[in-house]
């Protein structure tokens, strides 16, 4: 069993993607692993997620790929384009969450308030 709630998850999506299926129950989440679904899911990658009898319901939406970053890189503002480049497929094609100090967001929201954080995770 891993520490990272977060990695486990998204690579619990992303196997479940693979073997063709709609959705996955996990049974162990946490409030940023909430965060990130909630952003998943506003932008159309996850088409919706709930708690049910302890466990974490997320139904997929329409990504092709996400992944967790590790190690959990804390960029400034200048660097985010740097990350962008190495782990999206083109620019205008997925998002980056990022964990700044006014919250979660992605890296368009870090670039137009000019901020910086910690790397989380990346869906295309």
């Amino acid at each position: 069993m891993s520490q990272d709630i977060v990695a486990d998850a998204i690579n619990r999506l992303m196997n479940a993607k693979r073997a063709s299926q709609d959705f996955v129950k996990i049974k162990n989440y946490s409030k940023l692993l909430l965060g990130v679904l909630a952003i998943g899911k506003l932008k159309g990658y996850i088409k919706e997620y709930r708690i049910e009898g302890g466990e974490l319901y997320i139904k997929f939406g329409k990504f092709n790929y996400c992944r967790s970053i590790k190690p959990r890189f804390i960029v400034k503002f200048a660097e985010i384009e740097k990350y962008v480049r190495r782990y999206l497929p083109a620019r205008d094609m997925g998002i980056i969450i990022l964990s700044t100090s006014k919250g979660l967001m992605t890296h368009q929201t870090a670039i137009e308030n000019k901020i910086g954080g910690s790397l989380i995770a990346y869906f295309y």
